[in-house]
């Protein structure tokens, strides 16, 4: 279902119209379709294709998770309208091939919204625990995709992490999933050795392989523990990345630089970072 085009004069008036308004979505469509303009567009807007933005949304994506975890609220006013603007870009490309517009992606959301929900929506409960809403949203999902394979439908283009953890759960739906943590650990402690084994004795391609086994049970511990493994590993870059800061403030405060450091050196300042974190800690 297609937006109506407006005329130029009209498409100016809306274009051009600031603050909130509740046509705000059709004014950020309407940009979109003059960008898009194949006369009197942007050039750079026009030559794009699904394919060539992709990679654009999934770093919009990221900039708005990156924005969440550090609770910049302003910045993420702006984060969440750049990846809008994807959502409205995509839509318009659709658009201009025939498939779909914005307001069928509007419409199909809102209708699996309510589909989803009968528990606010329609008959159901909403005594339910959790685990139950959670059990019941994969059930209407596997509902509506209808006959497939179990692992069907979960996305390539996912973080590798987070890919794991879905077919994981996948699979633990239907029974494929160890009991408890202890057995996860000991596969952990049989894949590093087997990463061992590769180092020592196989070719690089066979040893990515088993450290890439290595990362899925992992992913498998992190899973059992429920804890989400890519905001965890987000988090120790974070702290890789401020304890690393804090040594390069110790060396600058010696006249040097890491490159004219040592691994002993740099080793201990990072205790002493550690250390630092660790009171400020304790004192908040």
């Amino acid at each position: 279902m297609s937006l109506p085009r407006l005329d130029r004069a009209e498409s100016d008036r809306l274009v051009h119209s600031e603050g909130q308004d509740p046509g705000a979505i059709t004014r950020l469509s309407e940009i979109m379709a003059r960008l898009r303009d194949p006369e009197t567009g942007c050039p750079w807007d026009i030559e794009q294709s699904p394919a060539s933005i992709a990679r654009y949304t999934l770093e919009e994506a990221h900039e708005v998770v990156d924005a969440i975890e550090r609770e910049a609220w302003d910045e993420l006013k702006s984060e969440l309208g750049d990846l809008l603007l994807q959502v409205v870009f995509h839509s318009r490309m659709q658009e201009e091939a025939g498939r779909f517009a914005l307001a069928d992606v509007i419409a199909a959301i809102s209708d699996k919204m309510v589909s989803r929900h009968p528990h606010v929506f329609g008959a159901e409960s909403r005594d339910k625990s959790l685990a139950q809403q959670s059990l019941d949203w994969e059930t209407l999902k596997a509902k509506e995709r209808g006959p497939a394979r179990v692992l069907d439908g979960v996305a390539m283009a996912l973080p590798a992490l987070s890919r794991a953890v879905k077919l994981q759960n996948r699979a633990a739906r239907v029974g494929f999933d160890w009991p408890d943590t202890g057995d996860v650990v000991a596969k952990i402690a049989e894949e590093a050795a087997e990463v061992v084994e590769a180092r020592d004795q196989l070719s690089h391609a066979e040893l990515s392989e088993e450290i890439g086994d290595l990362f899925f049970v992992m992913a498998n511990l992190a899973r059992h523990l429920q804890v989400d493994p890519e905001a965890a590993l987000r988090a120790a870059n974070q702290k890789f990345t401020r304890r690393f800061g804090r040594i390069e403030d110790f060396l600058a405060a010696r006249g040097r630089s890491p490159a004219q450091s040592d691994l002993a050196e740099m080793d201990a300042l990072w205790d002493r970072a550690k250390a630092e974190e660790k009171a400020e800690k304790a004192r908040g």
